[in-house]
This record gives structure tokens, C-alpha cells and sequence, in this order.
């Protein structure tokens, strides 16, 4: 039987992240403590827990067939890799961040700075497209302390939450692009693979898309049912159901998520009562 190899971060939030992503998709690992390979119980996959840096180029290279990683380890890679879906989860940037007691005026402020990063080819490609002249240093760790040791003016590093940079009197200033978890396939997959990799890929959409949208049920008096129609449009339109009480609706929809509290504000304006707003489990559209 054909099996999809997909690899993960060994540890993290990003395996943190990947793993639930799985068992919403419906995905069962059996997953023991500081196992390097566990198979799916009920969908043909195997999953191996990878060093994160070398997971871009095992896909390219075909020991596995797809990968869950963030898209900064992929671009950073420069490997040869299908990007074919966007996840959403595990964002974070890569970024410029300089000590705090220095004023920022500008790109121009790099000009002639040591820049110690752990990303060195995306650090590089930066640097020549903006027609910088900067020292490089390259460190594979802890790379938020060689300004206060000496080492470099600036780093080059990926930020989420920023808390490292403040604990190193680093302030972030210019962010080179931003970055969440994508899933990216090996590009010479054979047919078998690729409907595997379609079938995944079908569950993760329907998860995903749940995620950004609410379930929402409410009550409206007739005269004010196109209105309010007009700020539910659904998926393709709101489900509208007369109530017992005569001149009263019953109308079903689904909210994306960022403009949920606009909607629902929107709503009570316009006259709905009895507002009920529902989590969604899948959303196969």
C-alpha cells in the first residue's frame, strides 16, 4: 500500500501546531515519546520528526513527499520545493532589529554595520536587492545577543512575539517579509502520491476554513430582512425560515471571522434579535 511520507519540526510550536492540524483533520498518530517516525492508524501516512533546517531539502531531494514548515525556513533553503498551501498558523517575521539606545534613520543605516543572522542567504538576497554593503556573521543560535557581546551592530532574525528582542535591548526596525506554516510537496510526486496529497490537502482546506468563519443563527421582523440580508450574504446566501410568530424570520449564515464584531454590530443595527454565534467544525465549500 502506498503510503505519503510527511515530515514536521521535532519539537516546538510548530509541531505543536502541525500535529493538531492533523487530528482536526481527522488524522490518528499514533505518537509515542521521542519517536523519529509514527505512523497514521487510519489514512495511509507516515510521519518523521525532522531537525527543521533539514526538512526543505529531504522534500527536494525525495526521502519525504511533502513537508509542514514555516515558509522562512523554505525560502531560506532556496530549495527546490512545490509550495501548495498556505496554513495560517505558526506566523512569525523576519526581521531587522537594532539595540535600543540607536536611532534607526532608514535602510541606509545598515550601510557598513555588522549584521549577525541565522538566515544568511535570505539576509544576503536582502542586502544585494537594496544595494547594501554590510558584514555578515552568521550564528545558529541565540542570535539576539551579539550586539550586546560585541559581535554586530544589528541582526537579521525571525521575531514573533518580539519578548526575546526586549529581553536583549533590541528594538525591531524593518521587517523583510512575514511568514507562517505552509505545506510544500517533493516536485516529481507520482500519480498515487499526488491524489494522497489531494486528499490532505481537501481535509486541511475544510479545517482552515472552519477556523476563519462563525456559524451564526438570529431573528428578524420581515421589513427588515433584505437589510439584513445584505450584510449576511453566506457562502452563497443566508438560509431564511419563517418563526411561528407571524411576521418573524429565522435567518442562518456563516461570518468570516475578521469581520465578525463589525457584522454583528452591523446587526443590532439593523434590527436582529436572538443573535447565536456557533464555532465551526469543517467547511467543506
Amino acid at each position: 500500500m502506498v503510503k505519503l511520507k510527511v515530515a514536521i519540526q521535532k519539537s516546538g510550536r510548530l509541531n505543536e501546531d502541525t500535529l493538531e492540524l492533523l487530528k482536526e483533520c481527522g488524522i490518528c498518530i499514533n505518537n509515542g515519546k521521542d519517536q523519529l517516525m509514527a505512523q497514521a492508524s487510519n489514512f495511509p501516512l507516515e510521519v518523521l520528526y525532522l531537525r527543521n533546517s533539514d526538512i526543505p531539502h529531504y522534500v527536494e531531494d525525495g526521502i519525504v513527499d511533502v513537508a509542514i514548515i514555516g515558509e522562512n525556513t523554505v525560502i531560506e533553503k532556496r530549495a527546490n520545493v512545490l509550495n501548495l498551501l498556505d496554513l495560517g498558523f505558526s506566523g512569525c517575521r523576519v526581521s531587522i532589529a537594532i539595540p535600543k539606545s540607536e536611532e534607526f534613520t532608514g535602510l541606509d543605516w545598515l550601510q557598513g554595520k555588522r549584521i549577525a543572522t541565522s538566515y544568511p542567504n535570505t539576509l544576503n538576497d536582502f542586502l544585494v536587492r537594496n544595494k547594501i554593503q554590510a558584514e555578515t556573521h552568521v550564528i545558529t543560535g541565540s542570535v539576539e545577543i551579539a550586539p550586546g557581546i560585541g559581535l554586530a551592530d544589528a541582526i537579521c532574525d525571525i521575531v514573533s512575539s518580539g519578548s526575546t528582542l526586549f529581553k536583549n535591548g533590541l528594538t525591531e526596525v524593518y521587517t523583510l517579509f512575514k511568514s507562517t506554516a505552509v505545506l510544500v510537496a517533493n516536485p516529481e510526486l507520482d500519480e498515487e502520491k499526488l491524489q494522497l496529497v489531494e486528499q490532505l490537502i481537501f481535509r486541511m482546506k475544510a479545517v482552515l476554513a472552519a477556523k476563519c468563519n462563525k456559524y451564526i443563527l438570529l431573528n428578524a421582523p420581515e421589513e427588515k430582512l433584505q437589510e439584513i440580508c445584505d450584510i449576511l450574504p453566506g457562502v452563497k446566501s443566508p438560509t431564511i425560515m419563517p418563526l411561528e410568530m407571524k411576521g418573524w424570520f429565522s435567518l442562518h449564515s456563516v461570518v468570516n471571522e475578521n469581520k465578525f464584531w463589525e457584522s454583528i454590530g452591523a446587526l443590532k443595527a439593523a434590527g436582529a434579535e436572538g443573535i447565536l454565534v456557533v464555532p465551526i467544525e469543517k467547511m467543506i465549500e
